[in-house]
């Protein structure tokens, strides 16, 4: 099973975390490819994704499976060839848009599932992973919010979150999906800019249920548990945030107590005990 995730140092513990669920609900061997990069934006510097920590996903990947593999790739030449001009400042870190850069990594598989660094997997995936993707780009599910403001097609509800995308990398080499969202990033500011790009310009896309992306679970049946910004109506209006990597918030909120997570928690605190030394 082919995975990417893109980021900087920031992200290593997100990105553990969700390798850890992985290999709780994953029979194959995982090969998991990281996209990172050294930038500065508006005096900002950003770290690339350690080595370190590469070497400790690798250990994970291998000691679920000895056939796994873990790939870094700095692609910061390449960002600084094909910059995202106008979108360089925005409420997001320019990593996100790193995936929107697959196409021109020759080493990448045809079949790749990106995840955000917030996505756990909860029930297993392999399913969903090996859905036939002729004549489909890219598999999502509609946004939790944007579904219900955002349509790009015939449809009223088809804005996807990105955090979750099945990719047919071949497919979109053959349409130039990814050619066509770089050019859109570097002209056109947007708020959201690789999800917006996506949303605009896919043309062969798979809309599939709330499960496996689910951004306000978990429920019963969910596969993917996504971490996103929820929106609180009570005893206020107010945005909450709560990332996997904070341990005592997600349990408070989301009271993650099946016996995986739990083994996925157990095995993250042994890995970062390690890491201290």
């Amino acid at each position: 099973m082919n995975i990417l995730y893109c980021g900087d140092a920031h992200v290593q513990d997100g990105v553990l975390l969700s390798v850890l669920s992985l290999t709780k609900q994953v029979a194959v061997p995982l090969h998991i490819y990281v996209f990172t990069a050294r930038l500065s934006v508006s005096g900002t510097a950003y770290q690339p994704f350690p080595e370190a920590a590469i070497n400790e996903l690798r250990a994970v990947v291998t000691a679920h499976d000895p056939a796994g593999t873990v790939t870094l790739f700095d692609l910061t030449d390449l960002l600084n060839q094909l910059p995202p001009k106008a979108n360089w400042q925005t409420r997001f870190t320019p990593y996100c848009m790193l995936r929107l850069y697959a196409d021109l990594i020759p080493a990448m598989p045809d079949r790749l599932l990106y995840l955000d660094a917030d996505v756990l997997a909860v029930q297993d995936p392999t399913a969903f992973y090996n859905q036939p993707l002729a004549k489909t780009e890219l598999v999502g599910v509609l946004d939790h919010y944007g579904q219900w403001y955002f349509h790009h097609g015939r449809h009223l509800r088809d804005y996807i979150n990105s955090g979750v995308l099945l990719l047919n990398l071949a497919r979109i080499k053959q349409t130039g999906l990814f050619a066509r969202c770089r050019d859109r990033i570097s002209a056109k500011k947007m708020f959201m800019p690789d999800q917006s790009a996506l949303n605009k310009l896919t043309r062969e896309k798979k809309i599939v249920p709330r499960r496996f992306n689910d951004q306000h679970g978990p429920h019963a049946d969910t596969v993917f548990l996504h971490f996103s910004t929820r929106l609180k109506f009570w005893p206020w209006f107010h945005p909450v945030t709560v990332k996997p990597w904070q341990i005592d918030s997600v349990q408070r909120m989301l009271g993650l107590s099946d016996a995986q997570t739990q083994a996925v928690y157990a095995d993250y605190q042994s890995v970062r005990a390690a890491r201290k030394g």
